[in-house]
């Protein structure tokens, strides 16, 4: 099972940078009340109690940089990730389900435009996708160009011939990943692409290999099953490209669980687990 505790990764060496990278869909964390427009009418906005709980398991995971999904706002991230321990970064979309950042204190950020090209819907739509965060997160010696996503729900194993509306949407999001994954690799970038991408890339699959057609990419979570509540192939995933896929410690894929055992805390929490991997970045 696939389960850590606390202990941090970011001490470093004389030569390198040990990062414990994580991602963490924290599921509709909003405070805006019941009934409003924006929300569905199955989302329970959460409470004080329920974003004190979040911020123990945030405590707990203690990354150093953590990709962070469906965020309201800035401050509520800040409430997990407290100040001065981390910075928040937040996408300027107008949506609730934003995507987000939270890097440690000490590590040099620098904010790059969000990847609007994510969003494959029409100006008019009623409803919009998210955009992707694009930061670079660096130690003064090297640095990580990190691209949060959370893509298309509703495709979890289909392909690109499948017809369903959702998958159609995911994989032209797919193909814009593809050209943010070009670009980086033709300047020689190490990257990560961190977040719920909302689909098992499990074997067999033709997701991670159309993403890496211009070079390799590795994903220490394709064909393992995560024991979040109650396993299944994973569909939060930590993808790496140019040098960080060298950077990847063996064997550091972990998966934080959640402790509480009544339905009703449970169900207070999120249906994702945070997941989590150690990079040694020179």
């Amino acid at each position: 099972m696939l389960l850590f505790g606390g202990g941090c990764l970011s001490a470093g060496t004389a030569h390198a940078t040990t990062l414990r990278l994580s991602t963490w869909n924290l599921d509709w964390l909003t405070t805006r009340p019941a009934g409003d427009r924006a929300l569905p009418d199955d989302v329970h906005p959460r409470d004080g109690t329920d974003i004190a709980r979040l911020a123990r398991y945030a405590a707990r995971l203690h990354p150093d940089i953590a990709a962070l999904e469906e965020v309201d706002t800035p401050e509520l991230a800040t409430r997990l990730f407290p100040a001065p321990g981390y910075r928040i970064l937040i996408s300027g979309d107008d949506v609730v389900q934003k995507t987000a950042l939270a890097v440690r204190a000490g590590l040099i950020v620098t904010r790059h435009p969000d990847v609007r090209a994510l969003d494959v819907y029409p100006p008019d739509a009623p409803r919009h996708l998210r955009s992707g965060l694009d930061v670079t997160v660096g130690d003064g010696r090297a640095s990580l160009r990190v691209l949060v996503v959370h893509l298309k729900a509703g495709c979890r194993d289909g392909g690109p011939d499948d017809r369903r509306p959702a998958c159609r949407t995911l994989y032209r999001q797919v193909a814009a990943l593809t050209d943010w994954i070009m670009e980086r690799q033709d300047e020689g970038e190490p990257f990560a692409i961190m977040g719920d991408f909302n689909h098992m890339l499990g074997p067999g699959d033709v997701m991670l290999p159309m993403l890496s057609e211009n070079g390799p990419l590795l994903a220490p979570t394709v064909g393992v099953a995560s024991p979040c509540w109650g396993g299944a192939y994973f569909i939060d995933h930590i993808v790496l490209g140019d040098q960080a896929r060298q950077w990847l410690r063996p064997d550091s894929l972990r998966v934080m669980l959640y402790r509480e055992d009544d339905p009703a805390l449970q169900s207070r929490l999120s249906d994702h687990c945070p997941v989590s991997v150690g990079l040694d970045m020179p």
